[in-house]
């Protein structure tokens, strides 16, 4: 099997059992595809490692120990592996195929999760942790990207790429600074032996994360939040929320603290204070149950199963039922102030009708994700959405030429317009973008979209666009000239638009 792009596998069949069907991610290391499982006639997940990779001997041992060591654990709360081999020089692993969405994009889709259900989750991902320390593992990039929420509301601990069997003296070698930034431990981010304690350190920033609606630290840079990090502590829970429980709060403060021996020495043990904190937020909630798993098992299925298309977020739901005025607003502001139909709108102005929604990459293979276009438009803007393909590099560099790289997608309207605001909704936020517009074509290169008629850095959940257009036009570009980081399993950069709206 010669090497090929990951668009040209599609169709291949691995090992005369697995058909790859169509690609679900792609990080430096691999791609991952959804495929079919000829034999028992089910979807799987297939992480193919690329071929330039299976040459690097450090990298292909890499690959071989995460089948390994997932291989070594059966927990409901993990992703299992299911079957590891080779085809061609193409080695690869299968998971099982979780459908549903990450941690990552729930956050970003509905903001800070209501206590309870922040608390719930927290320990399912602590109970699959419980079992990979138990078999000598730590996991070492723990985030809500690597945490997928299935169809029933199941959190499933994932992508053990960079985990690291422990050594005798109970740690992890000291060498290169693995996991991402916005979770590593202090002890990680100086390139330190690591242990368990590392991942909870992580995991209690996911906690924060899950009941604030962001991360603790930002900083110009990766470096500069890692030393954030390092040196400064996490802003206090209950100032940031303060109607949460100060259970909750101990919680993220004991798991977070800088030295780990001020940490819970074992993850059981922070599962034992996340319980008692379910039953404290429980209590304040009017639960009548005494115990933490019955409290667990009976999360009411609204709140636990996915938003499907159609329904209001949950964090919209929540916003109903609190009684304060003060907390409604704060949930509305943190779900971006939008509980369906365009409501958030109103008073700004009136909308352009838009008719459809079209792929647009003329540096590259000609499309992107086609299939998912036109969910950028469907005015569902909660729970579907548009997406690139996954870059490595948040610039497009080395997939796209030309003076700009980038990528995008252009909305036809009705009838030629002059709309005076574009409305982007997104998961994805931090992408930055130009907006194009004209009445003929649409164009196939993008210099002769003319010059852009509005500009985004740095985009917000809910960004609102100026546009100075200066002739009445039928297709309106965005044009992406920087990805943002990616909300799921997968890693790279990609970009995410759930709702585009033109106003007069």
């Amino acid at each position: 099997m010669e090497a090929r792009p990951s668009s040209a596998m599609i169709g291949t069949v691995l090992s005369g059992r697995y058909r790859l069907e169509a690609k679900l991610g792609s990080g430096g290391m691999s791609t991952v595809y959804l495929a079919r499982d000829q034999t028992l006639d089910r979807q799987v997940a297939v992480k193919v490692m690329h071929r330039e990779m299976s040459e690097q001997a450090d990298q292909l041992e890499r690959f071989r120990q995460e089948a390994r060591s997932v291989a070594k654990l059966s927990h409901p709360n993990v992703v299992s592996v299911i079957d590891a081999g080779e085809d061609g020089g193409h080695p690869y692993i299968v998971f099982e195929y979780v459908e549903g969405e990450t941690l990552k994009q729930r956050i970003n889709r509905d903001g800070a999760l209501p206590p309870q259900e922040a608390i719930a989750y927290a320990i399912e991902i602590a109970r699959g942790l419980s079992m990979a320390h138990a078999r000598n593992m730590v996991h070492r990039d723990i985030k809500p990207q690597n945490i997928l929420i299935d169809a029933e509301g199941r959190a499933k601990l994932t992508d053990f790429g960079i985990s690291r069997q422990l050594e005798q003296d109970g740690m992890t070698a000291t060498g290169r600074v693995l996991g991402t930034t916005d979770y590593v431990a202090p002890e990680q981010a100086m390139g330190r032996k690591v242990d368990p304690r590392t991942d909870i350190y992580s995991l209690g920033v996911v906690l924060y994360e899950m009941l604030i609606g962001q991360v603790p630290f930002a900083a110009d840079s990766q470096v500069g939040v890692a030393m954030k990090h390092v040196n400064e502590e996490l802003p206090d829970v209950q100032r940031r929320r303060p109607e949460v429980s100060a259970a909750v709060a101990l919680v993220v403060e004991r798991s977070t603290a800088k030295d780990p021996s001020e940490r819970y020495q074992r993850v059981g043990e922070m599962i034992d204070d996340l319980s008692t904190a379910l039953e404290v937020e429980a209590a304040r909630a009017g639960s009548t149950t005494g115990e933490a798993t019955s409290v667990l098992d009976a999360v009411p299925p609204p709140k636990r199963k996915l938003s499907g298309p159609g329904r209001r977020s949950w964090a919209a739901i929540v916003g109903l039922v609190l009684v304060a005025g003060a907390a409604l607003l704060v949930v509305e502001l943190i779900s971006g102030g939008d509980l369906g139909g365009g409501g958030a709108n109103k008073g700004k102005g009136s909308p352009v009708s838009i008719t459809s929604a079209t792929d647009y990459d003329p540096q590259g293979d000609g499309q992107e994700v086609g299939s998912k276009v036109g969910l950028a438009v469907d005015g569902d803007p909660g729970g579907t959405a548009w997406e690139t393909e996954h870059y490595e590099s948040d610039t497009f560099a080395g997939t796209k030429t030309g003076p700009d790289p980038g990528v995008g997608i252009y909305v036809t309207t009705s009838a030629p317009a002059k709309p005076s605001k574009m409305i982007v909704r997104t998961p994805t936020p931090g992408w930055d973008a130009q907006i194009f517009a004209t009445d003929s074509g649409p164009p196939e290169d993008l210099s002769e979209w003319g010059e852009p008629v509005g500009i985004v850095v740095d985009a917000s959940p809910n960004e609102e666009i100026d546009l100075t257009v200066p002739s009445p036009s039928r297709y309106f570009l965005i044009w992406f000239n920087k990805a943002s980081e990616a909300n799921d399993q997968y890693g790279g950069y990609q970009v995410e638009i759930s709702d585009v709206e033109l106003l007069r």
